[in-house]
């Protein structure tokens, strides 16, 4: 009887000890894509900060070209909303970047602009800002992909149920994103 009794207060023990190593591994999981997120998001503020001062240089010598730049700070307004969801967000992000592509390649046609010094510092913030922010989206992927594996995973999946654990959008690009920039 003692034995009996000792064996399932072991089992017991071991069972509440897996269940409390599974929330734990959820909760960092979690906690992991938080992270990623704000890094994006930290990189994402950081190019919208450059993005007033690049329409600004790029209207001075190419003013008939406002409706590319009307769209660049249209796409940068509704990516600023602050109601947005995550994933609203990330898909409000993915309408910038080839917005931004466009007005960049627009020094192409305007040798002056090419050559002004404020626009190739503004360039070069710019694609250290997209590279760092190409890194971001692939640490964030990379913990969504392990979230959403431990949620859809069993026995992992019973207590993510319980706790509320729910899967995440992977930051994918858009069709627009996926094709060559058109100028």
């Amino acid at each position: 009887m003692r034995a009996t009794l000792m064996l399932l207060l072991g089992g017991g023990a071991f069972i509440g000890l897996v269940l409390i190593f599974i929330y734990n591994s959820l909760v960092a999981k979690r906690n992991m894509v938080r992270n990623a997120f704000s890094s994006i998001d930290v990189n994402l503020r950081k190019r919208h900060d450059l993005i007033p001062n690049l329409v600004e240089t790029v209207k001075a010598y190419a003013s008939h070209e406002k409706e590319t730049l009307t769209k660049l700070i249209e796409a940068r307004q509704e990516a600023s909303r602050t109601d947005l969801s995550e994933s609203e967000r990330l898909r409000a992000e993915a309408k910038v970047g080839p917005r931004l592509q466009r007005v960049v390649a627009l020094a192409e046609s305007y040798p002056d602009l090419k050559s002004s010094e404020h626009f190739l510092n503004l360039q070069r913030n710019l694609t250290e800002t997209e590279a760092q922010i190409s890194a971001a989206r692939r640490a964030y992927n990379a913990a969504v992909y392990q979230i959403n594996n431990a949620v859809e995973s069993f026995p992992s999946n019973l207590i993510a149920g319980a706790f509320g654990f729910q899967r995440h959008d992977f930051f994918e690009a858009n069709g627009s994103e996926r094709g060559s920039v058109n100028i």
